[in-house]
């Protein structure tokens, strides 16, 4: 039997061991890249509650925004594997925002006029809030509910196709256009134990060249 994430010891207990987690990979991801420049990812993308791959742009259009950083494992000269660092925000006027930190682990294959492809899966944690007002009915009326937000486990699988500027370039900035579909869980548990979601991304990813420290 599934553990009841949404109890508040167990939501607690969740929410420490995700981030817990996702802060030591990104402080280990820090050892890996002492002497590179630093990948930045950043997008906006159109969240959606749909039933994966069954739809790609769907309105009406409801905003969200990510940034990231990623390091890689294995790097050939056509491929790599990486993991990512992420944190996101979306607002769905007629259901919840959300703030999200996940991590993922991709791969991706580069073609040499500079168009690369990549598959990604991570798992991550977000908090929740209604959008819009809720209310309890206690002593013959109706009152304002106090929102404080729900926890959730929220898995991923993303599809992505990007193009370097600069072709060859290991640190060149990409252009990418990415699909990405999540689920949340638990979502109400005696109802719909599970929500699928779409993100249709449109992003960039650059990088920041540290400083040599050699200074006359």
């Amino acid at each position: 039997m599934l553990p009841d994430l949404a109890a508040p010891n167990n939501r607690k207990v969740t929410r420490k061991t995700l981030l817990f987690l996702l802060l030591a990979f990104m402080a280990q991801a820090q050892g890996f890249s002492q002497d590179r420049p630093i990948p930045v990812c950043l997008s906006l993308f159109n969240e959606s509650t749909a039933i994966p791959f069954t739809r790609f742009f769907t309105t009406p259009v409801h905003p969200g925004m990510q940034i990231g950083t990623e390091f890689d494992y294995s790097v050939k000269p056509h491929s790599r594997w990486f993991q990512t660092a992420n944190l996101s925000y979306f607002y769905h006027s007629y259901l919840t925002q959300g703030i999200g930190i996940n991590t993922e682990l991709g791969y991706e294959y580069r073609m040499t006029g500079g168009f690369a492809v990549a598959g990604l899966f991570g798992l991550g944690y977000m908090h929740t809030f209604a959008t819009t007002e809720e209310f309890t009915f206690s002593g013959g009326q109706y009152e304002k509910k106090t929102d404080k937000g729900n926890a959730r486990l929220f898995p991923s699988l993303s599809f992505d196709i990007g193009y370097y500027l600069q072709g060859a370039e290991p640190y060149s900035p990409k252009i990418f256009l990415r699909y990405q579909a999540w689920a949340e869980y638990p979502y109400s548990p005696d109802f719909i134990p599970v929500l699928t979601h779409i993100n249709l991304h449109a992003g960039v990813k650059f990088f920041i060249h540290k400083s040599s420290g050699n200074h006359e």
